[in-house]
């Protein structure tokens, strides 16, 4: 009986992950009729997706990183909400308020914009602490307390943050307790030279109207089979040895000589997801090694701090990690 379950359980869980692999195709082949270049920042959202994990995005502005998240929300069926960091702006701004209804005597709640599947907070070091300390509790909970009324977050719930980190002046840098609550992380660069005069050709062509491009995007997707995806995510299988293959490298940042601050447990648990999302956008139910050391730059470059003395010789978080990834052996 249980050989025969096993048999009919195998063809539905190739028929799950050839769903996985054609939602990944299909969802970069449509962005690339608008976005030039991007390609590891597409793959790093979708995996966020796919694994309901929030991701930091930092560097220059202008590099779509707004249009791919809002497209990628249009795709898959899911609500789309923005978030622009202000110096001045409040918890209520983002979470939503009570409003007294003097017809009614009555309060009523007035969501804010957090209350979506995909939410983008652009620059996010913008935002004051006081509101940051807000936006944790919607990271790492799920959930946002209004006048003392806990409600839950829609699912999937996936935070897409940016941060300019050329621009100092009314900016407050995200806490260590903050950053670790980011399943990824990555840095965004201009496009190289034959990107950039692609992106020149078509918007001569007229071809960069996002207007235009979004009344041509048909749903692939919606939320009910979107978590089913996700739960399917979560079912890729990791062996022992790739258990300890994580082990080792989490703990390889905590010993390195050049890091002040190593990683968590949640980039384990981070490393866990991420190789599962990895496995499975390439069509396969169990993690292998290199699922983790492709996902592991992503997961470890915010939450490692390079010490002093490190910083002043030019070694960079990014260095490091390819040290340890390069040393580190699979046992």
């Amino acid at each position: 009986m249980v050989i025969e379950a096993n048999i009919k359980e195998k063809p539905k869980i190739e028929q799950d992950l050839a769903d996985i692999v054609a939602l990944q195709r299909s969802i970069t082949e449509k962005l690339t009729e608008f976005i030039v270049g991007n390609r590891e920042l597409i793959e790093l959202i979708i995996i966020s997706l796919l694994t309901e994990g929030h991701i930091l995005i930092e560097g220059v502005p202008g590099t779509a990183k707004t249009t791919i998240a809002k497209a990628i929300a249009a795709i898959t069926g899911c609500d789309f909400g923005r978030i622009q960091g202000a110096v001045d702006i409040q918890p209520a701004d983002m979470i939503g308020v009570r409003i007294f209804d003097p017809n009614t005597r009555e309060f009523t709640m007035r969501k804010g914009p957090v209350f979506t599947n995909i939410l983008l907070a652009d620059e996010l070091n913008r935002v004051n602490p006081k509101a940051q300390s807000a936006f944790i509790e919607i990271m790492s909970e799920r959930h946002a307390t209004i006048d003392g009324i806990t409600m839950p977050l829609p699912s999937p719930f996936v935070v897409i943050a940016t941060q300019n980190p050329y621009e100092q002046e009314g900016t407050f840098p995200l806490i260590e307790a903050q950053r670790d609550r980011f399943m990824f992380s990555m840095i965004s660069t201009y496009l190289g030279a034959e990107d950039e005069l692609q992106v020149i050709k078509r918007a001569t062509s007229g071809k960069l109207d996002w207007n235009v491009f979004a009344s041509t995007i048909k749903a692939l997707s919606d939320k009910e089979k979107l978590l089913q995806i996700i739960k399917n995510v979560s079912n890729v299988r990791l062996e022992e040895p790739v258990h300890t293959y994580i082990r080792d490298i989490v703990m390889a940042t905590r010993t390195h000589s050049d890091i002040d601050l190593g990683a968590s447990s949640r980039a384990s648990i981070s490393l866990v997801k991420g190789a599962k999302g990895v496995a499975a956008m390439e069509g396969r139910s169990y993690v292998i090694p290199d699922d983790v050391k492709r996902i592991a730059p992503s997961v470890l470059l915010h939450r490692i701090y390079p010490t002093r003395e490190a910083e002043l010789e030019g070694v960079r978080a990014s260095d490091i990690i390819k040290e340890i990834l390069e040393t580190v052996e699979v046992a």
